[in-house]
């Protein structure tokens, strides 16, 4: 009787030997083929029957089946002519067990059995929010946030094993987690009934704005460290990227624009970009279950600045008709509406953060790349986003979180709330700032 692996065991081959035999190909020291063999032989003919797995233990194989079966398409489709055109070929010869399953039908049945909604591939949840250990954000000693991993050894699996791709999977995982701290102050003001401008609503705002400052300053720290404290541009582009290639034709590769986290926060604080709600239900099939019921039901909704509004007798129609004495008056009798504003703003300045993360490492290189002629990689485009999110689209984004509902507040407030204390801060009750701790607990 074939011995059957556990997932512990099978990560301990992606932890050493996936990256290994990924390195030995991509530095032509090795056959794609090689990996194909490996991997049956010393993974697929000796895993269980998904039914013996808890869907804990099912989570846990999906993330590492999930790193093989993107090394198992990229390499195919690199190597074989067609293969870009038909990525699922790239499949053919994995199967599972003495029962031969087919590896895509083992690894959809295997997202099923974990319970989440998981998508039949590789996603940003498995490979990021699950991958990396858990993440905690605290305030002042108190844990605010948490999210938690399904692994408890304190590693980071990657494609080729280098520091640089795992300090990017824990950056995104740290990114995530400020997120939901700011999701978690503000869903609660979104569902309930509450006034929002009392003072609950006011410190919950504050401190929202507090940790988008912090998560923007953790973007901008990326951007400005030296490469070998990073990851260079180039390992990202023609290294990194290059692994979110499709597995069948059409799908959903793991991105980025797949943060449900940031998804929420879009739909809480109001976008008013035309088609962007299409552009969030196009990824839902790459979500989690819980993921699409929350995001639909805030799609449904007003948003925070619409009630807002509402709650004090206006709109944003009104607010760009007044002038700066209204406007002045309207603030003076509404004081919240300056903490509402530099909620929306620090929200704007964290896209701005971000888009010049994605200029910094993806888009300026490519364009230089163009310019000398290099020409594009074939396998993952570098001129867009994984999920096909363009410059110019990120651009129109980012323009779009700055002409938030507030924006006509703008010319009265900028000189009355300038920028103060440090990015990384909350502000408490009293004013005092408190430091934003983004940690990796495990």
């Amino acid at each position: 009787m074939i011995y059957r692996m556990v997932p512990e065991q099978v990560g301990a081959w992606v932890l050493t030997e996936l990256p290994r035999l990924n390195q030995a190909i991509l530095n032509d020291h090795a056959p794609p083929e090689l990996l194909v063999t490996e991997l049956e032989e010393h993974v697929l003919d000796r895993l269980p029957e998904v039914t013996q797995l808890s869907p804990a233990q099912a989570q846990r194989l999906v993330v590492l089946l999930g790193f093989a079966g993107a090394s198992v398409a990229r390499h195919y489709q690199e190597h074989t002519p067609g293969g870009i055109e038909h990525p699922e070929h790239a499949f053919d010869p994995l199967t599972v067990g003495g029962a031969e399953i087919p590896f895509r039908a083992y690894f959809t049945k295997l997202a099923q059995h974990t319970g989440t909604g998981h998508y039949d591939r590789d996603s940003y949840a498995s490979l990021v929010r699950w991958n990396v250990g858990t993440v905690r954000v605290r305030v002042d000693d108190e844990v605010i946030a948490e999210l938690p991993g399904v692994f408890n050894d304190g590693r980071i699996r990657s494609y080729t094993g280098t520091v640089g791709e795992e300090r990017f999977f824990l950056l995104v995982k740290q990114g995530e987690a400020i997120e939901a701290a700011v999701n978690e102050l503000l869903c609660p003001l979104a569902r309930g009934r509450a006034s929002l401008i009392g003072e609950h609503a006011r410190q919950c705002v504050r401190m929202a704005t507090g940790l988008l400052a912090s998560l923007r300053q953790l973007m901008i720290d990326w951007a400005a460290s030296p490469p070998e404290e990073t990851m260079p541009p180039e390992m990202f582009m023609d290294v990194f990227r290059q692994f979110a290639a499709h597995w069948t034709p059409g799908d959903i590769p793991p991105s980025g624009a797949l943060d449900p986290e940031a998804l929420k926060r879009d739909f809480l604080l109001g976008l008013a970009l035309d088609g962007y709600d299409q552009q969030a239900r196009r990824l839902f099939p790459a979500l989690l279950a819980t993921e699409r019921a929350d995001l639909e039901e805030l799609m449904c909704g007003p948003t925070l600045p619409q009630r807002l509004l509402a709650e004090i007798g206006t709109d944003e129609h009104e607010l760009r008709l007044s002038d700066d004495g209204d406007l002045r008056r309207l603030v003076a009798h509404h004081p919240a509406l300056v903490d509402w504003y530099q909620l929306l703003s620090m929200h704007a300045r964290a896209s701005g953060a971000h888009l010049r993360l994605s200029k910094k490492f993806l888009f300026k290189p490519q364009r230089r790349r163009d310019e000398e002629g290099i020409g594009d990689r074939l396998l993952v485009s570098n001129r867009a986003g994984t999920t096909g999110m363009t410059e110019s689209f990120l651009e129109r984004v980012t323009r779009a979180r700055q002409n938030h509902a507030l924006a006509s507040l703008r010319p009265v407030l900028i000189p009355e709330s300038p920028d103060s204390g440090p990015a990384a801060a909350v502000r408490s009750g009293r004013g005092a700032a408190t430091p934003v701790v983004v940690e990796l607990a495990g």
